[in-house]
């Protein structure tokens, strides 16, 4: 009997350890996560708006046929192609 209170006492220490030691690494991760987010915030990206942007660009036939039937397959025919956009 004095085995099983040793093992379960060494057992309960070896829980709380662990979990202490995972609350100090998500409260470290927080704080580093915040102190990145003020030293070097995300940059923003802005979209070149030049004359060929503005313009739709032309989709090759075969390419919108194979789109379309790609789409009619996936969807069993239920689906249909609205409008396809080159980013």
């Amino acid at each position: 009997m004095e085995n099983i209170g040793l093992g379960l006492m060494l057992m309960v220490v070896g829980m709380i350890t662990v979990f202490a030691i995972l609350l100090i690494v998500i409260y470290l991760s927080q704080l580093l996560i915040a102190i990145v987010n003020k030293v070097a915030p995300e940059e923003v990206v802005v979209k070149k708006s030049t004359a060929t942007s503005s313009a739709p660009a032309v989709i090759d036939p075969n390419t919108m046929a194979a789109i379309k039937g790609a789409v009619n397959i996936v969807t069993g025919g239920k689906g249909k192609v609205m409008k396809v956009e080159k980013i």
